[in-house]
């Protein structure tokens, strides 16, 4: 597995910081991949995701990617999927239901066991293609979908490989490490949620903390900040209390030992949402994990020299796993 970049010069004699704000505003050439919408139904409601296809090779290996910040959507991964793309593979990014331009009703509600479906929803009509390879595809999930993803490669034994980024494996995890004030106070104010809703609409409770003791999901340092910068200024900042009892139930996990493909897990060394002590313990439980820690914080990946780095080393995995 190739190496992260180290601090020091470049060939041409730049410094490792000046090369990385390059990389900030280098995309790569559309001219190399087309681009086409595409939608699928999971348990009848319409989701949309964005298959990237590259010029060569005719027919090629698939990789599948979702996920992203909590509450926020796919959105965040495009720069991933046009990598790839430029790299010759086809990259299929889709947002499942209450995400993005996905249906599906209350908005931005969490739910593991919907988001499982709307996977295995989106690779069904993904394998009724011809003009990708669908005997070679690779799972990309990431936060809550990297969990996920490794869930529906244990049960599908056609995936050739998954990249778990940062993954969520157990939501009732995921919330313990939030503590217990704000767990008790997230799960009452789903009861609420659940109660209320049929006749007064959705009780929400924001993703990420605005301010200190809210009962949000998220609320690391400067995760408001950072969560803005990526999601944008229209971005609403608020889930249904419900998915506090949706996270809750969820434990995953269950299935690692029967995962038989190559697994790659990152994590972020000073990731303070997803710790990286966490991501060890999920690439410790999967028999075929390789393990790759990047000195990143949770949103790093998502932006300029971070999705680089990050996509770099899914490349060097999928060339290994897959013929594209």
């Amino acid at each position: 597995m190739t190496s992260p970049p180290s601090v020091g010069t470049t060939a041409n004699g730049e410094s490792a910081e000046q090369s990385d704000r390059k990389t900030r505003y280098r995309r790569p050439s559309r001219d190399a991949f087309s681009t086409v919408t595409l939608t699928f139904r999971s348990d009848g409601v319409k989701c949309v995701g964005r298959l990237y296809r590259p010029d060569r090779p005719a027919e090629p290996a698939l990789v599948v990617l979702s996920g992203g910040p909590l509450g926020v959507g796919a959105a965040t991964l495009e720069p991933y999927a046009e990598r790839l793309a430029a790299a010759g593979y086809a990259a299929f990014l889709f947002d499942g239901r209450h995400l993005g331009e996905s249906e599906g009703e209350p908005r931005t509600l969490l739910s593991p066991t919907r988001g499982r479906a709307d996977w295995e929803a989106a690779l069904a009509g993904l394998r009724a293609r011809r003009d990708v390879a669908t005997d070679r595809v690779v799972l990309w999930g990431v936060g809550l979908a990297g969990g996920i993803a490794l869930d529906v490669a244990a049960d599908d034994a056609r995936i050739r490989g998954v990249v778990a980024q940062t993954p969520i494996r157990s939501g009732r995890a995921f919330l313990r490490s939030r503590g217990v004030g704000t767990v008790t106070r997230g799960l009452l104010a789903g009861v609420r949620d659940v109660a209320q809703s049929p006749l007064f609409g959705t009780h929400t409770v924001p993703v990420v903390d605005e301010r200190e003791g809210g009962p949000a999901l998220v609320s690391a340092p400067a995760a408001a900040r950072r969560y803005r910068d990526l999601a944008g200024g229209d971005w609403e900042n608020r889930t249904p209390a419900r998915s506090f009892l949706a996270l809750a139930r969820h434990t995953g996990g269950d299935r690692d030992a029967r995962l038989t493909c190559p697994v790659l897990v990152v994590g972020g060394t000073r990731d303070d949402v997803v710790p990286v002590e966490s991501v060890e313990t999920v690439a410790d439980s999967i028999p075929n994990a390789t393990l790759v820690r990047l000195p990143v914080d949770h949103f790093d990946p998502y932006d300029g020299a971070g999705v680089a780095r990050t996509v770099g080393h899914g490349l060097a995995f999928l060339d290994s796993a897959v013929d594209k």
